[in-house]
């Protein structure tokens, strides 16, 4: 007897909620898939690369090329996203859904330095000037993590190491306290323990201001450590989904087991081929070692502004 696989999303009271989403850019990418975000949980989007992962994350904010089609709903605390106006969606853009893309370099402005990209957010949604946004700037600098938060705000980008370079852009994605937070690949061009202390951030701050996360990547290593819950995409259509727990112990779907099988240190069950058993790339004990004293952290922007 085959075991059922889970793919709807359960009904619920979400901060945002996705029903039905397709995705056309000038053929079907995305086939009606549904999720929810609930507040203080981080709900991890996983797949290869063309699933539609990334796809699905940015039409939640509109993001998609000019000629793509979105078909279904997306609506953040009951208030519909598709089809709406480019100025009504600007006030959500950054206010109350904020994004963290994959590579920081490119996400941040190469020719402005870090205080200006923090507190323009807040001058344009919060109406904070002067003092009172560079107060605020350095309290979201503090809150990531990033060493001398006064003296950062005068530097570039390229000043700070790949790491800090992503803790300055969650700052920014805070900048507003937004209620959902989406984070594209966030960790993928960091080395492991780099990784292991963006991750470590990003569950402390679903925990400590209630976010709603959406967490999209490729690596399921990166799930097992810091996921809630995990929807698995295959071609544009979720496939399946669980709990942590229950999808990395007893996956259903064979696509979801293959994916699991090629993690490093993860291997099938000779007695019984339904069940994978994971030894996780990034294990809660090493998150739990992966805040890094401000010595650390001060000597690595050092070292990066003598590059």
């Amino acid at each position: 007897m085959t075991a059922s696989v889970s793919t709807s999303a359960p009904v619920s009271t979400s901060a945002l909620s996705i029903r039905d989403l397709t995705i056309d850019i000038g053929r079907p990418l995305v086939h009606g898939i549904s999720l929810d975000l609930e507040a203080g949980r981080i709900h991890g989007l996983a797949g290869e690369s063309g699933s539609g992962k990334t796809l699905t994350s940015l039409a939640v904010l509109g993001l998609l090329p000019r000629q793509a089609r979105t078909g279904g709903s997306i609506t953040l605390a009951g208030e519909e996203l598709v089809g709406m106006r480019r100025r009504a969606l600007n006030r959500i853009r950054g206010r109350r859904i904020a994004m963290i893309f994959q590579d920081p370099s490119a996400s941040l402005h190469p020719q402005l330095p870090i205080g200006r990209q923090l507190t323009d957010h807040m001058r344009v949604h919060l109406g904070l000037r002067g003092e009172a946004a560079k107060a605020r700037a350095v309290e979201l600098l503090q809150t990531v993590q990033v060493p001398n938060p006064d003296a950062a705000l005068k530097r570039y980008p390229h000043q700070f190491s790949g790491g800090q370079r992503q803790r300055i852009a969650i700052a920014c994605a805070l900048a507003c306290d937004p209620e959902v937070l989406l984070a594209d690949e966030p960790t993928t061009a960091l080395d492991v323990t780099v990784q292991a202390g963006i991750l470590r951030l990003l569950r402390d701050l679903a925990t400590e201001r209630n976010l709603a996360v959406l967490l999209v990547t490729h690596d399921l290593g990166v799930m097992s450590a810091i996921a809630d819950d995990v929807a698995v995409m295959k071609n544009g259509q979720i496939v399946e989904r669980a709990d942590r727990e229950t999808l990395f112990r007893s996956p259903q779907h064979e696509y979801t087991r293959t994916l699991l099988a090629a993690l490093p240190g993860s291997k099938l069950e000779t007695a019984d081929a339904d069940v994978v058993t994971l030894d996780p790339v990034l294990s809660d004990a090493v998150l739990s070692d992966a805040e890094l004293s401000d010595a650390e952290l001060s000597d690595a922007a050092e070292e990066a502004r003598d590059e």
